[in-house]
C-alpha cells in the first residue's frame, strides 16, 4: 500500500476540506484523465483498488500515471477506549483531494478503452469523477 517512507511529524491535524484544487488540475502526462468533482480523503487502499482496476482492464496496453499520493496520516483510538489520554496511533494514510484534481492519467490507448477503464476505477473511489481528454481542453 502507498505511504511515505519518512515523515517529519508522525501525526497531523485534520485540516479543512474546502476550496478548489490549486495544483494538479490539468493533464500533464497522458492524453486522458480522471478528474475529481468533490472534496474527499481518498485512502491508500482505494487508490490501489482503482489502479488495479485500470491495469486489469488495459492489460499491458498504454501507460498509467497516478497523480495523487496518500501522504496524510489519519489516527484512530482503539475500540472501547475512554476519552482523553492523547491522540491515537496512525491507522491509515489518505490523499487530500479537492474538486478539479486529476487522479489518474492514461496514454497510448483509444478513447473508448480509456473511458471504460476510468469508469471501472471510479466505482472504487468514494467521490464523483469525470473523464477528461486533451481534445476537450483537459484543463
Amino acid at each position: 500500500m502507498l505511504q511515505p517512507k519518512k515523515v517529519k511529524y508522525r501525526k497531523q491535524h485534520r485540516g479543512r476540506r474546502k476550496g478548489k484544487a490549486q495544483a494538479g488540475y490539468y493533464l500533464a502526462f497522458g492524453e486522458y484523465g480522471l478528474k475529481a468533482l468533490e472534496c474527499a480523503w481518498i485512502k491508500a487502499n482505494q487508490v490501489e483498488a482503482a489502479r488495479v482496476a485500470i491495469i486489469r482492464y488495459l492489460k499491458k496496453r498504454g501507460r498509467l500515471w497516478i497523480r495523487v499520493f496518500p501522504d496524510k496520516p489519519v489516527t484512530k483510538k482503539p475500540a472501547e477506549t475512554r476519552m482523553g489520554k492523547g491522540k491515537g496511533n496512525v491507522d491509515h494514510w489518505v490523499a487530500v483531494v479537492k474538486p478539479g484534481t486529476i487522479l489518474f492519467e492514461i496514454s497510448g490507448v483509444r478513447e473508448d478503452e480509456a473511458r471504460k477503464a476510468f469508469r471501472l476505477a471510479s466505482f472504487k473511489l468514494p467521490i464523483k469523477t469525470r473523464f477528461i481528454s486533451h481534445r476537450e481542453g483537459g484543463v
